[in-house]
């Protein structure tokens, strides 16, 4: 089943100086459960893909339809709805809020959602299970490490169970040991729920877990290429 479809998606930064056709006419469709990475050197349009894909830009033309939902006819109000219910995402700086705890920062989308008391104390504690950290839930983000840190941001990616997670770079701080923990956890739960991961990604680690490959150059898909 398609969660995703991209079809003839351009992004055109204009500046004083430039303008830079960030993405160029990429058509991409992507089905449930995938463990996809983008790759391409630095000014390929990966970031920009991806941001545009979560709904954080507005493409200059072109579709990208979740489920169906052309995101391009929303408005941004209904976008950021949207993007709260269907959408997760793993940044490269964790973007932990470093008042709350690993647990009230996994259980911050749900309560955003509205989901039952109960039902969100069960899923925080599942998810920090699976990633290891059930015995942290009470730390702040500045009592837990790096790779840490980007676990409990994954477990708050997958709280709402969304259709998707967007994960940009998020190996980059991470030492070896760390990236190798969190593509396990990611890979694991992306075979046990179905959600499609997404990555951009200059990591080769990220890219040898990947089942799907997409390069990127100028903008434009230089090659995409699947695995078993």
């Amino acid at each position: 089943m398609k969660v995703l479809e991209i079809k003839n998606l351009h992004k055109i930064y204009n500046t004083t100086q430039i303008r830079v056709h960030a993405v160029n006419g990429i058509d991409l469709d992507f089905e449930e459960g995938e463990f996809a990475a983008i790759v391409g050197p630095s000014g390929s349009g990966k970031t920009t893909l991806l941001n545009l894909i979560g709904g954080l830009d507005k493409p200059t033309e072109g579709e990208i339809l979740v489920n169906g939902v052309n995101l391009s006819t929303l408005k941004s109000s209904e976008i950021i709805d949207f993007r709260l219910r269907n959408i997760g995402f793993v940044f490269q700086s964790y973007n932990l809020i470093p008042v709350l705890t690993a647990g009230e920062n996994v259980e911050f989308i749900m309560g955003l959602q509205k989901w039952d008391r109960k039902k969100r104390d069960e899923r925080t504690r599942e998810l920090l299970k699976a990633v290891g950290l059930e015995e942290r839930i009470h730390s702040r983000p500045s009592k837990l490490s790096g790779g840490q840190q980007q676990r409990v941001a994954v477990a708050r990616a997958l709280a709402s169970k969304p259709q998707f997670v967007l994960a940009d770079e998020p190996t980059a701080n991470l030492d070896s040991k760390s990236t190798e923990t969190l593509l396990e956890i990611m890979e694991s739960l992306n075979r046990e729920e179905r959600i499609t991961f997404i990555f951009s990604t200059h990591d080769a680690r990220v890219v040898k877990k990947a089942r799907r490959v997409i390069t990127l150059e100028d903008g434009k898909i230089l090659s995409d290429e699947t695995r078993n």
